[in-house]
């Protein structure tokens, strides 16, 4: 599985109006805003869902390392629907969205428990909250690093804010964007696309066509790319600079 552990040091920029934990089962690594929530509880969902996936893994070897999409099964359980379901829309393997179900699983089923959560899984957020807040975005030894985030109104919850990049990080990528945002109402698809727009952008120049090709996969709502010291958007993002003196909670 793709989501592979590495120590997360924006995570010490994070605050916010919910107690945090964070969780860890083999190669996933959570970070996680809740109320009434113990780790146990969280564990138990991440194990569940990582059962899902691993035993399809193991009935279908293929599916780990396949690059294209994977054909849909209706056999499959839920979570690996999901990563099917994001991997065809966005035109990529299923494991680029892995680390994004994961999380919209794990947030799912916490929200049974509680009616506030946030659930970070290596730059993939799956989010319910009653307050407004801001996440900032991190893109590496870009200059914007940090220094743009995106405002998230509760009303637009839940929802999910996915990043990937070319130049942070372990996850596979073909370009070199610092951070590509995509924000969904589906955290599989989110985390998905992420990887598809960043695949298409190697110098700051590719950042417009890259967008317009995201924007017409059905499910994106808004997208945020960075690459050096320039940026894009579209959609339903509404950006704000970042800062110590930030009013609403920060992630």
């Amino acid at each position: 599985m793709n989501d592979e552990f590495q120590e997360r040091t924006y995570r010490q920029l994070v605050r916010g109006h919910l107690p945090s934990m964070r969780v860890s089962v083999q190669e996933t690594d959570l970070s996680v805003h809740a109320s009434g929530i113990d780790s146990g509880l969280v564990k138990e969902a991440v194990i569940e869902h990582r059962g899902y996936i691993e035993n399809y893994i193991q009935n279908h070897p293929d599916f780990s390392r396949a690059l294209l999409p994977w054909p849909e099964d209706p056999l499959a359980p839920p979570v690996v629907q999901e990563m099917i379901h994001a991997g065809k829309r966005a035109n990529v393997g299923p494991m680029a969205a892995v680390a994004g179900a994961v999380a919209q699983s794990v947030g799912r089923f916490l929200l049974s428990h509680t009616d506030e959560v946030i659930i970070e899984n290596g730059g993939d957020i799956f989010l319910k909250t009653r307050r407004d807040l801001s996440i900032g975005i991190y893109a590496g030894h870009s200059p914007l690093s940090l220094k743009v985030g995106l405002k998230i109104a509760s009303v637009q919850t839940p929802i999910s804010v996915c990043t990937s990049s070319g130049t942070v990080g372990h996850s596979l990528s073909y370009g070199k964007a610092d951070a590509v945002c995509v924000l969904s109402k589906s955290c599989a698809l989110a985390d998905a696309c992420a990887t598809a727009i960043g695949n298409q952008i190697n110098t700051p120049d590719d950042i417009e066509p890259a967008i317009q090709k995201g924007r017409v996969i059905p499910g994106v709502l808004g997208i945020l790319v960075i690459a050096e010291d320039k940026m894009g958007a579209w959609g339903q993002i509404a950006m704000t600079a970042m800062g110590i003196a930030a009013d609403n909670p920060v992630l």
